[in-house]
């Protein structure tokens, strides 16, 4: 009896599957990543002076510099966090750049709980010797 459980292509619809699903988690973050646009915006409204102002109080234009430098800066790690992972799912479907794939699976471990379980499965995938076979050499 042999223990082998999965054929190549199986492993290479998985790998193909994985990918796909890299795509939706990919648009999904990318949605999220998006909410801190009210952050920004209100930052941007306290920076042009749309908040009344009374003497003796802070300006709120300070104020509006820190939300628009933290909402900016939320707002570009979500949407690079998107596109590196969408790439990965694009890397896994040409069973390309194994390494890089490995390390996206890991990180998306972090964007709960879709990130999560893509991350695991996507390791468990990648960790077998046949799938790993599937990529072509660097």
């Amino acid at each position: 009896m042999s223990t082998t459980y999965l054929n190549p292509s199986q492993d290479q619809q998985h790998l193909d599957l994985l990918g796909i699903f890299h795509y939706v988690v990919a648009g999904m973050s990318a949605l999220f990543s998006m909410i801190p646009v009210i952050h920004l915006a209100m930052g941007l409204a306290m920076v042009t002076g749309h908040f009344p102002h009374k003497p003796g109080e802070p300006d709120p234009a300070m104020f509006g510099w820190i939300f628009v430098a933290i909402g900016g800066a939320f707002i570009l790690f979500g949407l690079t966090f998107s596109a590196l992972l969408a790439y990965a799912g694009r890397c896994l479907r040409q069973r390309r750049r194994y390494t890089f794939c490995l390390v996206m699976a890991a990180i998306s471990c972090a964007f709960m709980p879709f990130g999560t379980v893509l991350g695991i499965f996507t390791l468990i995938v990648l960790a077998k010797p046949s799938a790993k076979s599937l990529f072509a050499p660097a």
